[in-house]
């Protein structure tokens, strides 16, 4: 399936879920904040939330430091 992610198109295994999105990002999912069609996707649900063709996905990575 094709989605955009952070403004990028993207081709996924039909089925995915945002954290096996975030897996093959390569990112912690404990450092970032995923947003699925402009609603937030709390971490706890990352692995029961599947992704559909043409879903708009925009992950942040949280960065600590001053």
């Amino acid at each position: 399936m094709q989605l955009s992610v952070n403004g990028k198109k993207r081709e996924l295994p039909d089925g995915s879920t945002v954290a096996e999105l975030i897996a093959e990002l390569a990112l912690d999912p404990r450092m970032l904040a995923v947003e699925r069609n402009l609603e937030l996707v709390p971490r706890a649900q990352h692995s029961q939330t599947p992704l559909e063709e043409g879903d708009r996905v925009e992950v942040v990575t949280l960065v600590g430091g001053g």
